[in-house]
């Protein structure tokens, strides 16, 4: 069985996909799984368990009608026999029809009249409402663990990082703060303010003075590195180049904190014990519940409201 999945969006809703794709590939072992997403977002299957081949398209750019008939031309010519549609579009649900594909899976809404096969549309973000995607093909069992597959050279880069850091021995706590282009809601501000993280560290360090911790330092937050780096000279800085040496070195931590953002994500995939802060979201409606997982909503919707005591309280009391 050919499969091919339609994936708008960015890396966080690729990894909340993964789970639904590997239990296609669990039911199906003979299935090829391929995906279509856009070019911001091909990096995260590099930590996908199931999927062969993935096309990029940027379903957001102003594209002419040829850029749309060669889409359709590139999914006829692999001639799949089944198609997931993930997200609710009328012209993607259209898009399908004109593939040929047989069978064409997606929500109820819109598009739906392209489709042969529909399922409720859920507002959640969670792999559960991914999952439901399954049920005509016959998988109606509840949705697995989010997981995710690193390979190996991004496993010894990440003992090589944990050398050159000094942590190898000694374990460490990481912290990541997310930054707004990452956070699957769009436009809301997710950073948690670095006072705020100087409190944490400093009760931190007074009280358990041999663990490291070491910050995730990326493109876009700089400025939050340096900052606490000037607060907190000994801290330790990593910068892994790709999302198979991020998931690595998170899996190696004792504890990551974390706001909503991708590593997140992968800090929930790879069962390192988390704490994550969120603001607006609902937890439950983006992440399923897992026993190494506690997350802190913000009473006022904003992240930046959470007080560093709550933060606190969660690390020395779980």
């Amino acid at each position: 069985m050919r499969v091919v999945a339609l994936v708008p969006g960015g890396i966080g809703d690729q990894i909340l996909l993964f789970p639904t794709l590997d239990d296609l590939k669990r039911y199906y072992p003979n299935a090829q799984i391929d995906v279509v997403v856009e070019p911001r977002s091909k990096a995260a299957y590099r930590v996908s368990k199931s999927v062969r081949d993935v096309l990029t398209f940027d379903f957001k750019d102003r594209n002419s009608l040829a850029d749309w008939g060669n889409l359709v031309g590139s999914i006829r010519d692999r001639e799949y026999d089944v198609a997931i549609l993930v997200g609710q579009s009328w012209l993607l649900g259209l898009l399908l029809w004109l593939t040929g594909i047989p069978k064409r899976i997606g929500y109820q809404g819109k598009g739906a009249v392209f489709l042969t096969d529909t399922v409720p549309f859920k507002p959640s973000q969670n792999a559960a409402a991914y999952h439901d995607l399954l049920q005509p093909l016959g998988i109606k069992t509840p949705s697995p663990e989010l997981t995710v597959n690193v390979p190996k050279l991004d496993i010894e880069w990440a003992q090589i990082e944990q050398k050159r850091l000094g942590v190898n021995e000694t374990g460490y706590i990481l912290i990541q703060d997310g930054s707004k282009h990452a956070s699957p809601a769009t436009g809301l501000d997710t950073i948690y303010p670095v006072k705020n993280w100087q409190q944490i560290l400093q009760d931190f360090q007074y009280k358990q003075p041999d663990l490291p911790v070491v910050v995730v330092k990326e493109a876009d937050n700089e400025q939050f590195v340096r900052s606490l780096l000037e607060f907190s000279p000994e801290i330790k800085v990593t910068a892994p180049d790709d999302i198979g040496k991020l998931a690595a070195f998170i899996a190696g931590a004792n504890l990551m904190l974390s706001t909503e953002s991708v590593p997140l994500f992968l800090s929930v995939a790879v069962q390192t014990y988390t704490i994550a802060l969120f603001g607006p979201t609902e937890p439950a409606k983006l992440l399923l519940t897992n026993d190494r997982f506690l997350a802190i909503k913000s009473p006022t919707g904003k992240v930046a409201d959470i007080p560093p005591k709550t933060v606190l309280e969660k690390i020395w009391g779980g």
